[in-house]
């Protein structure tokens, strides 16, 4: 997905020094990384994924990779993660994708969970993050076979998100042949797309948001959540500003609006149920412009 060009500039333009005193995994993220690396010694763990964020942040200067963020494993304390994972394990064709997956930290945990890994498949804007995953938890295309598609979700080369496709039945396509996403629309039982959003003005929103329920399968219970920056009212994120002074060009969605765009903008009214609660969002000390508080906007989309 192309984020907004301000947002790329942001990016770029607050890219500090990277410190490794920002690093901390808490005790579940630690046991997690253990077990997919094979590092037991909590010093060469912590220097293997430093080692990985150095080569990261020459990819591009994220302030997740800054803040450490691409180690979390926030997917397995989302509301909605145990309904996935009973998808996963109640309805056999169920499909997962992780949009905007990065590493694939999120798909490795759904899988260590018991998500089929035959039954999922990760896209993002960026592949060398995805490789870099295989490096981060050492393990192969081989031994970790879930696919991956790079491609921008909002370009419909990648996607043609025709309601028309949705409406045709057919069988799931073999997910290690696809090229492009269009094969997968109103295939994907659960769709996952975390610290995306926000990347973006509110029409791309939009925009995006339409292109993951094109997606949707027209099932009952498929479900699209995820995490993101919001606020608590609706606009351009209030009291943070970039170091040449000017306003932080993030628009953030509050609770009530993000309901309100799933629920009668981009889906009929009254056929999904939406669920949206803000959040503190925790960030180091001394990382955000201006000390201004950052709320997180965590939600679902259930088709009823």
């Amino acid at each position: 997905m192309s984020p907004n060009p301000e947002m790329a500039k942001l990016h770029a333009a607050i890219a500090a020094p990277l410190d490794d005193k920002l690093y901390h995994l808490d005790p579940d993220e630690v046991a997690f990384y253990k077990q997919k690396t094979g590092i037991d010694d909590e010093a060469a763990l912590k220097e293997h994924i430093v080692q990985i964020q150095r080569e990261a942040y020459q990819v591009f200067p994220y302030i997740c990779i800054r803040w450490f963020s691409f180690t979390k494993v926030k997917i397995a304390r989302h509301p909605a993660y145990n309904q996935l994972l009973k998808l996963g394990k109640e309805r056999n064709s169920a499909l997962f994708i992780d949009v905007g997956c990065c590493f694939g930290n999120d798909i490795r945990k759904a899988v260590a969970d018991g998500f089929p890994a035959k039954n999922c498949i990760g896209t993002d804007l960026e592949g060398a993050f995805w490789h870099l995953g295989y490096r981060l938890f050492k393990d192969t295309p081989e031994s970790f076979p879930v696919p991956f598609l790079q491609g921008d979700i909002l370009n419909p080369s990648f996607l043609d998100p025709s309601p028309l496709l949705a409406r045709v039945e057919r069988p799931h396509p073999d997910l290690t042949s696809l090229t492009t996403l269009t094969p997968l629309v109103g295939q994907l039982t659960a769709i996952h797309a975390s610290m995306l959003f926000h990347l973006f003005p509110e029409q791309q929103q939009l925009k995006l948001a339409g292109a993951l329920a094109a997606l949707l399968a027209p099932t009952p219970g498929a479900m699209i959540f995820g995490w993101h920056v919001g606020d608590t009212e609706k606009g351009f994120i209030k009291g943070a500003t970039l170091p040449n002074g000017e306003p932080l060009p993030m628009f953030c969605h509050s609770a009530e609006s993000w309901k309100e765009m799933w629920d009668g903008e981009v889906f009929e009214k009254g056929t999904v149920e939406v669920k949206a609660e803000l959040q503190k969002l925790e960030a180091p000390p001394g990382v955000v412009p201006n000390g201004a508080q950052f709320w997180q906007l965590i939600w679902s989309v259930t088709r009823l």
